[in-house]
């Protein structure tokens, strides 16, 4: 149960970067990331995913293996991200609180179209599947291979 790939988008880029380590700021998100501080409601600080959830839909629809398809901030290994919704819980030593089910909207789909595979069931294939919304409630370093485990309050 830990952390396997570590992404930020950068403000003024489409490009996602993948990184050994990131900053996380209480309220405040990932340090260099899209949204890092730009929040208007609760769950925006942080994304994540399962590693399994993507290779699966790779899998069934016949793609090379890309954990970062997803555009989510940090993608997990061996933890089920929707039992955490409602719960706080610890990657490394940062404490979060699972806010909602980071479900798929259109660009997401769009973003994972193919020309046998039509937005809208990209969408449908990733519903309850697509991953976490979390708030950041302590800072501190996350890094590659980090622990995630739910908190024992």
């Amino acid at each position: 149960m830990s952390v396997e790939r570590i992404f930020i988008r950068p403000p003024s880029s489409k490009v996602q970067l993948d990184r050994d380590h990131v900053e996380v700021v209480a309220g405040a998100g990932i340090e260099g990331d899209r949204y890092f501080a730009h929040h208007h409601e609760p769950g925006q600080n942080v994304t994540l995913i399962e590693a399994e959830a993507i290779e699966s839909f790779l899998k069934e629809h016949n793609r090379a293996c890309d954990l970062s398809i997803s555009g989510r901030n940090l993608v997990t290994r061996g933890v089920r991200l929707n039992a955490l919704v409602g719960k706080e819980f610890f990657v490394g030593a940062v404490r979060f609180r699972g806010v909602e089910l980071c479900e798929p909207c259109l660009g997401f789909g769009r973003s994972l179209q193919s020309a046998d595979l039509a937005a809208v069931e990209v969408v449908r294939a990733w519903v309850h599947r697509a991953g976490l919304r979390a708030d950041a409630l302590s800072s501190g370093e996350i890094a590659l291979g980090a622990s995630v485990r739910e908190s024992d309050a």
